[in-house]
């Protein structure tokens, strides 16, 4: 039996297809990026009150904070979202950062420079504010996270910079802490149901 040409390149390309199908989808690691922001964010804002000691929150900004949101980041990009991919592996860079920073210290490697903490929230709070323009095209909730972390990265900067209370910021950024948790809540839950159980309120 003979086969043409084009009939050859037919069944090339639905076996291409085939293949293209049959390869296992990355699920949506939102849950998990939100929820090592959130939790860690919360842990941060509780010894920023005075209520524990520094140790855990840096040990978890390692570990959930940090690396949990850098997969989070790199599986987003392998899904083609540039918004997920930003912004996790960013924040995940920042917490890793952030606690070989004070690892450091404590272990007395390096004193951190109080005006050069202060600067490095301020260009966190640039770089925030940029996402949350971005997430206008994403949900309210996104707006409202990236919204008010912005304004704690700003409340740092001033404690840095000025000696104000870490307690303002503290208080500040539970905000941005507990609906970032809110939000990886939905995305488990609102999957696991197949329909919106927790608003997020989807920008038209």
């Amino acid at each position: 039996m003979s086969v043409s040409i084009k009939e050859e390149s037919q069944w090339a390309n639905a076996g291409a297809l085939s293949i293209i199908k049959e390869e296992p989808q990355w699920a949506n690691p939102g849950a998990l990026g939100l929820a090592g922001f959130g939790l860690n964010t919360i842990l941060l804002q509780v010894f920023n009150l005075g209520l524990i000691q520094g140790t855990l929150p840096i040990i978890f900004g390692f570990v959930w904070g940090g690396l949990a949101q850098v997969i989070t980041g790199v599986i987003a990009g392998k899904r083609g979202d540039t918004f997920g991919l930003t912004a996790f592996t960013s924040y995940g860079v920042f917490w890793l950062g952030l606690s070989l920073s004070f690892l450091l210290e404590w272990t007395g490697v390096v004193k951190l420079d109080a005006s050069g903490v202060a600067w490095m929230m301020v260009m966190w709070a640039v770089f925030t504010f940029i996402l949350t323009i971005a997430a206008l095209k994403v949900d309210y909730l996104h707006v409202f996270i990236l919204g008010t972390l912005v304004i704690l990265f700003l409340l740092l900067a001033a404690h840095f910079f000025w000696n104000w209370s870490s307690k303002i910021a503290g208080a500040e950024g539970l905000l941005p802490g507990l609906s970032a948790t809110y939000g990886a809540a939905a995305v488990v839950i609102n999957a696991k149901f197949g329909r919106e159980v927790l608003r997020v309120g989807k920008i038209k």
